[in-house]
């Protein structure tokens, strides 16, 4: 799938998603290079929710805002190592993923952030 045709599919299931789960997000944005785990480079994330924390008493929010990044690069690196490879099932999931994320995040939750660190985890005791 090429970069255009992958945001095309990423902005329409994007598009699907209720309005109010996207309360408080100031978008989608999805960038073209792939992106290796900080802490284990064998490792691609195909996306990341970015929360700027809560508001500071000396001067509100920083950056950008909540939002959720996409990886072309990425999804296009597993694409070339797994036949089959179902791009719009993975960038769903992606997407409901990251979403979970912030929707836990609102909620002051952060159960999905203990489950990628256990399955980070269970990915360093593998490699």
């Amino acid at each position: 799938m090429t970069y255009e045709a992958f945001v095309e599919t990423a902005e329409r299931l994007w598009a699907e998603i209720p309005e109010e789960f996207k309360r408080g997000l100031q978008g989608l944005h999805i960038l073209e290079e792939a992106r290796p785990d900080p802490e284990e480079p064998g490792l691609l994330r195909l996306g990341e929710y970015h929360d700027p924390g809560f508001p500071s008493v000396l001067g509100g929010f920083e950056g950008i805002g909540r939002h959720i990044a996409l990886f072309y690069g990425s999804f296009a690196a597993l694409a070339a190592e797994e036949p089959g490879f179902d791009w719009e099932e993975e960038i769903w999931e992606t997407l409901l993923h990251e979403l979970r994320h912030h929707l836990e995040s609102l909620a002051w939750r952060n159960d999905l952030v203990r489950e990628d660190l256990e399955f980070l985890r269970r990915y360093r005791r593998q490699s």
